[in-house]
């Protein structure tokens, strides 16, 4: 049975964000968080999945690219990933390594770009 909700520091790490940041989107309104009886935050997988775009892909078309990557250069820990959106358009990407792995990313495989002010997420 999938987790219906997560620790505040889990969410954190499924977001790929720092839990100070998920402390700072709860107080803005950013993300939906409760509590549990040991007055400790929770958040709902939905919410996880909101965020990730894995649920729900209703984003204004503003702020979401689809794309074919056309490279990918691994230098450690990070990636740089260049995205064509439309032709001659080109938008770049600095992720982490693991995220690369993870979404397995390669020359010519589809993905997306979610803008948010100043991050860049990739998906595919």
């Amino acid at each position: 049975m999938p987790r219906q909700f997560y620790s505040a520091s889990d969410a954190a790490r499924a977001l790929g964000i720092s839990l100070d940041t998920l402390r700072r989107w709860d107080r803005a309104g950013r993300i939906a968080t409760s509590r549990d009886a040991g007055n400790r935050r929770i958040v709902p997988a939905t919410e996880i999945e909101r965020l990730r775009g894995t649920a729900d892909k209703r984003l204004s078309a503003r702020n979401r690219f689809q794309g074919t990557v056309a490279e990918v250069k691994v230098d450690g820990l990070m990636a740089q990933v260049e995205l064509i959106v439309t032709e001659p358009v080109l938008l770049q990407a600095i992720v982490t390594r693991d995220a690369v792995d993870e979404l397995e990313l390669k020359p010519g495989s589809p993905a997306s770009a979610i803008v948010e002010s100043t991050s860049v997420l990739i998906q595919n």
